[in-house]
């Protein structure tokens, strides 16, 4: 079964932000990872904390943990975490 990787952020720097996905595009690569979707939230119900939604599409559950905790994908982090405000969830 495939799983996502359902990314909620907020921009606090726009530069790095833009450098850090363009990273973090390359390390899907190897696990198969594709990008479903990605933008702006247009609630329609209730409330959000986060500005933007990135949905992330892996083969199985192995891969998208796999991708995380890969060497590349943790080398970026830093650069994740100064270009955003976010949370990230696994499901499936």
């Amino acid at each position: 079964m495939s799983a996502l990787i359902i990314v909620d952020l907020t921009p606090i720097d726009k530069e790095r932000l833009s450098t850090y996905s363009a990273l973090a595009a390359e390390t899907l690569l190897p696990f198969s990872g594709e990008f479903l979707a990605k933008g702006p939230i247009e609630t329609l119900h209730g409330g959000s904390a986060f500005q933007t939604k990135v949905v992330i599409q892996f083969p199985d559950k192995e891969s998208a943990q796999n991708w995380y905790a890969s060497e590349a994908y943790q080398k970026i982090i830093p650069t994740r975490d100064q270009g955003m405000n976010s949370q990230f969830h696994l499901i499936g």
